[in-house]
């Protein structure tokens, strides 16, 4: 199930991706490449109806992300702190000999 949304995600996420960019925009964009919009989408252009279309997309896009990140979160209730372990790491006891130990100092003052 998880798959499925993961798939349309990215499948949302082109679509968004090349929508924005044939919008018209004040260097034109991609929109210039796209042919005569004027037949195709009325004598306004594509500027409504790319809109309107960029407005639905991306409304599914977050309602997508909404049920993914419902989904991963209903099927891992454990964290990395429960997996970690509950002992403590072992120290040494004894004092490592290999390290110099630094001299002792008198107990009296000499005289």
């Amino acid at each position: 199930m998880t798959e499925f949304f993961f798939v349309l995600e990215f499948i949302l996420a082109i679509i968004i991706t090349i929508a924005v960019l044939l919008q018209k925009s004040s260097s034109i964009g991609l929109g210039a490449y796209s042919g005569s919009n004027e037949s195709l989408f009325g004598a306004k252009g594509a500027g409504g109806f790319l809109a309107k279309f960029t407005l639905v997309v991306a409304l599914i896009f977050v309602a997508n992300t909404i049920v993914l990140t419902y989904l991963y979160n209903s099927q891992s209730n454990d964290s990395l702190i429960d997996a970690a372990p509950l002992s403590a790491p072992s120290v040494p006891a004894t004092p490592n000999t290999l390290a110099p130990s630094a001299p002792e100092a008198p107990s009296q003052p000499a005289q």
